[in-house]
């Protein structure tokens, strides 16, 4: 047997199995990934990334499944992740890195030992004031895209808000059909943004999310004129920063990246 090497990272708190994929050969089915991810019976991740070669000349290109088997466009923690697993795999040698998704190119620089610094598309697509009918009542937010969709929901109760049925009925809302939508809860107090993020193609609450993360601070930041950067403590426990110029024409994600293990004979 072919011997494939591949590892699980945990970005923040989102974790992900990343393989090298830059022979090509593997191009995994939809139930193949959920096997992979599902945490009883596979390995347990959020999403599967692929590192592949860059036809464009850049350091690589990443290709992201959520654990649903579905391909995305950009997830913000598996960006941060698959910098780092190029680094400790030899694949990348310096610390500044750019690399392709399918939402465009991305700068990339880890600064210290585990501590990765991510450029995210330029976010789109504003919209306030957003009405959605839940199982709680309509609900108002804000409307953000930051490589993927995101609905912000301020609320004071953030330790107790039902986040699975209440992220799952505006996901599934025919207000943002077809694609759907992630939903994040968020409270800023004391220059602390914190945040619970229900995530679509996982269908559940997840430990972090960074493309969430940077939507939230996006709309807090406009709602109260707050300057760059914005902490954010995910559920995991850890802490991100997003960074943002004055126009939004340039946002950055930062945080910790974490190894959990390296295998083999995976595929």
């Amino acid at each position: 047997m072919k011997i494939r090497y591949f590892m699980k990272v945990s970005g923040s708190g989102n974790d992900f199995i990343i393989v090298d994929n830059r022979n090509g050969l593997l191009r995994p089915s939809p139930e193949y990934i959920r096997k992979l991810c599902s945490p009883k019976t596979g390995i347990g991740a959020d999403g599967l990334i692929l590192l592949e070669k860059s036809t464009r000349g850049f350091n690589f290109k990443m290709k992201y499944y959520n654990n649903d088997g579905r391909e995305a466009d950009m997830c913000g923690n598996g960006g941060r992740s698959i910098v780092l697993f190029s680094y400790l795999m030899g694949i990348t040698k310096n610390k500044e890195i750019i690399f392709e998704s399918k939402k465009g190119l991305h700068e990339a620089e880890i600064k210290n030992k585990n501590v990765i610094k991510l450029q995210l598309s330029k976010p789109h697509s504003f919209k306030e004031n957003i009405k959605v009918e839940t199982s709680y009542g309509k609900l108002n937010g804000h409307f953000v895209n930051t490589g993927v969709p995101h609905f912000i929901i301020e609320t004071k109760n953030l330790d107790r808000i039902d986040v699975k049925t209440i992220g799952r009925d505006i996901r599934f809302s025919k207000i943002f059909k077809p694609e759907g939508t992630n939903v994040d809860f968020v409270n800023y107090d004391k220059n602390l943004l914190k945040i619970r993020t229900y995530e679509r193609g996982v269908e559940d609450e997840t430990l972090s999310c960074g493309t969430g993360s940077v939507a939230s601070a996006l709309i807090i930041a406009k709602k109260y004129n707050i300057k760059s950067p914005i902490t954010v403590l995910a559920k995991s426990g850890e802490k991100l920063k997003v960074y943002f110029d004055t126009d939004y024409e340039k946002v950055f994600l930062e945080g910790k990246v974490t190894p959990v293990f390296l295998g083999y004979n995976l595929l």
